[in-house]
């Protein structure tokens, strides 16, 4: 071979090597760009370490967090702005609430016009930090706008905590990843329901039992909703650790109050609730949730209509659609709200010898029952058992605190009664329905029968 020729051999391998770099690149610079689109965060969640991998139908299921993010009154705000400043507004807005979610563990899994929907796997301590970093970003933001003459923004949060599908979703030429179930749906119901109590932050039951320690911050239960779709309420929850320093110590103030007479109303003695709601709005005027309800004691005087979930009774009766499909378990979740509904009864009627021993009883059983579930998951590698002991262990702490509050009571307390009804009967159906339900679709998917004698597969 010539010189001539090894110099052109030479010329065209480094053109091929320059190519071939330079294709690496476009495809490093194409993922990055499309990582804009798709989190990295979320594929990782589905097991997928690059974008390339992606298909229409993966999926995973994962325990995360959902927030949900919206504007109050955006429509009337853009409505006097250009389209440039209407996107001008949107992406400075939205570019100070990204970095306080991403610093908290989360990430951003969509923006839905105004709207941001956000997902931490890490756990309900992370989305509820960056839920109140970002109510005191936006007083520092609004700071901005009023030297600017403009109105303040006011913003809704909604949490809520479980396991959650995600997944890709399209056809060919166009896909996107989404997350979707009954966790998703319930946080965006409860950031539309902060409209209604005039609040800027709620949780679910879900999120508030999920947390590490739920006195590090500033909570209150303020309602019960039915949620379409389901068959018993779920607890709300105000978080108001952001409120303006005089409201939130009027908050603390009448927290006493506040509680006792959410308990009466939900328990219908709307008299004694709205007595104590007036102490409240003395204490703290500015409480939007108070005004909400002193409007509804007002309008059960008129009109007779009580606005609670629609229940007389708060203790149901065992129905087919609690039931897991394991029969050992399901058997012991009727034998749970028997015993409950017979706490309720005999603390109703001042029995406090019947109290003690159904709380003995109720204490020692809920035990044996969460071993029954555990040793089932850890013989099926049940993939979320880690979790659904942690609700086990939140429940026997939250126990123990109601058991000395029962202990501490007069008979016939309503707050307290209330409290019988919110952690025994709610957390027993709501675990029930959702997290023991998982359970029971994984055996059955698993085709476990053995474990457990009667076991339908």
């Amino acid at each position: 071979m010539s010189t001539s020729e090894i110099e052109t051999l030479r010329q065209e391998l480094v053109a091929e090597k320059a190519a071939h770099e330079h294709t690496l690149k476009e495809l490093e610079l194409t993922e990055a760009a499309y990582r804009q689109f798709v989190p990295v965060q979320f594929m990782k969640l589905m097991g997928v370490e690059s974008i390339l991998n992606t298909l229409p139908g993966l999926h995973a299921e994962q325990p995360l967090t959902i927030l949900f993010s919206d504007i109050r009154n955006f429509t009337t705000l853009s409505e006097g702005m250009s389209p440039e400043d209407n996107f001008r507004f949107l992406n400075n807005y939205l570019g100070e609430m990204g970095p306080v979610i991403r610093n908290a563990g989360g990430f951003i899994d969509k923006f839905i016009g105004d709207a941001i929907m956000a997902l931490f796997p890490g756990g309900a301590d992370d989305a509820l930090r960056a839920a109140i970093v970002m109510l005191h970003k936006l007083d520092y933001y609004n700071g901005g706008r009023d030297r600017a003459v403009y109105e303040p923004l006011h913003i809704g949060i909604g949490l809520n905590t479980g396991i959650s599908m995600l997944g890709t979703i399209g056809s060919e030429g166009r896909m996107d990843s989404t997350v979707i179930g009954d966790t998703v749906n319930l946080a965006s119901r409860l950031e539309s329901s902060s409209k209604i109590y005039g609040v800027p932050l709620l949780i679910s039951e879900h999120t508030l039992y999920g947390l590490d320690d739920p006195q590090q911050y500033h909570i209150r239960l303020i309602d019960r909703i039915r949620v379409k779709g389901k068959i018993h309420p779920i607890s709300v929850h105000e978080v108001f650790d952001a409120d303006p320093a005089e409201l939130l110590e009027a908050k603390k103030a009448s927290h006493k109050q506040f509680a006792e007479a959410v308990a009466c109303y939900h328990l219908r003695d709307v008299a004694r609730a709205k007595i104590l709601f007036q102490q409240c709005a003395a204490i703290a005027p500015q409480d939007t949730v108070v005004a909400l309800y002193l409007e509804r004691c007002e309008r059960f005087v008129k009109t007779g209509e009580h606005e609670g979930t629609g229940e007389l009774d708060m203790i149901p009766s065992w129905r087919d659609e609690y039931s897991i499909g394991v029969p050992e378990v399901d058997a012991q979740h009727q034998e749970l709200l028997i015993n409950i509904r017979k706490l309720s009864d005999s603390f109703r009627e001042g029995r406090k010898l019947d109290v003690q021993e159904i709380l003995k009883f109720l204490g020692g059983y809920a035990v044996h029952h969460f071993n029954t579930e555990e040793v089932l998951m850890r013989e099926s590698n049940y993939p979320f058992i880690a979790q659904h002991i942690r609700e086990h262990q939140t429940f026997v702490k939250y126990f123990t605190k109601l058991c000395q509050e029962i202990e501490l009571s007069e008979p016939n307390s309503a707050y307290v009664t209330f409290r019988i009804q919110l952690l025994l009967v709610d957390w027993l159906i709501n675990h029930t329905t959702k997290t023991d339900k998982h359970l029971g679709v994984y055996l059955r998917n698993k085709n476990v029968a053995g474990l457990v004698p009667g076991f339908v597969a």
